[in-house]
């Protein structure tokens, strides 16, 4: 009896886990984010984290911003957004020239020709 008191036990918690981990996994990605200095590196890590992401680590010279973020938060397109909206370039959008043309004149990086 015992042993079987443990076994459902043990099912009850294995699946009660397993719902709870597909409920709200954890995201990671590398986002290539264009910039220049450290008050780069402030304004890019804070505008993904306003746009939920758990953890935003921009890197200077490789341009990779690596963020985590749970899936029931936000998305990738979303911390994008909100970066471009900062004034910042990021493989997938273009941030407004007027948002860019406010970044001070350190943070005004090289921009891509637009197509």
């Amino acid at each position: 009896m015992k042993k079987q008191l443990t076994m459902v036990l043990t099912f009850l918690f294995i699946t009660i886990f397993s719902f709870a981990q597909t409920k709200d996994s954890t995201t990671i990605e590398k986002i290539k984010v264009w910039g220049n200095c450290d008050m780069c590196k402030t304004k890019i890590e804070k505008a993904a984290k306003a746009a939920g992401a758990a953890t935003a680590d921009w890197n200077e010279e490789s341009k990779i911003l690596n963020v985590t973020y749970l899936a029931s938060k936000s998305n990738n397109k979303k911390i994008q957004l909100k970066v471009a909206d900062a004034g910042y370039d990021t493989q997938d959008l273009r941030a407004s020239d007027a948002a860019y043309n406010k970044l001070p004149g350190c943070c005004k990086y090289d921009r891509k020709p637009q197509l």
